[in-house]
């Protein structure tokens, strides 16, 4: 269904993200996975998109000069943005119990930018959806944490997981988005890259 242009293109998913790999199968695209290993720091000075939109970007330079003119890369980062500030991944099992205790009962924003690259161009975009949680009990939050691990997750939680079904009352935006990957907005982007 996309372009012919694309037809002969090849499209590469930088990410090893189980979430942002089944996204991306469900736009009936083909595409293979090349993951690349680099820091994810941004300055400091950055905040909400500057930041997921300074780390797609950073991801697509890892394949500066190492793409062949067939290849598209699309690279992405997530985050959790609440009080002015990022909630990442959590390092340990009270850090992800604090962060959840910080989004029970309130609305935060999920951030998640795309870069797609080739050798002669690259376009950055981004989408916001907010996030209503109920005001969770620690007997909950305990719970999710200690069964669902989710140490890989920005701001300790997958709305496709168990905490999403009990917890999320409202969503504004894509909930795509909230799992790592806007697919509405990949979709149109690469029909005219």
């Amino acid at each position: 269904m996309l372009s012919k242009k694309l037809k002969n293109k090849h499209i590469i998913l930088a990410s090893g993200s189980p979430r942002r790999q089944e996204l991306l199968k469900g736009l009936d695209i083909d595409f293979s996975i090349k993951v690349k290993s680099i820091d994810e720091v941004y300055p400091q000075s950055l905040k909400a998109e500057e930041i997921t939109n300074y780390l797609a970007e950073l991801k697509a330079e890892a394949f500066d000069n190492l793409l062949k003119d067939n290849e598209i890369v699309i690279t992405s980062d997530t985050i959790v943005w609440h009080q002015d500030k990022p909630l990442e991944k959590p390092k340990n099992e009270a850090q992800a119990i604090e962060m959840l205790q910080e989004l029970s009962n309130k609305v935060h924003k999920v951030i998640t930018s795309v870069c797609i690259k080739s050798n002669d161009k690259q376009k950055v975009f981004f989408d916001v959806t907010k996030v209503h949680f109920k005001a969770l009990t620690n007997n909950e939050i305990s719970y999710y944490v200690k069964k669902y691990k989710p140490f890989d997750k920005a701001g300790s939680y997958g709305i496709q997981e168990w905490i999403g079904f009990i917890g999320v009352t409202k969503l504004e935006g894509s909930y795509f988005n909230v799992m790592g990957l806007p697919v509405h907005k990949l979709y149109e982007e690469l029909l005219i890259f």
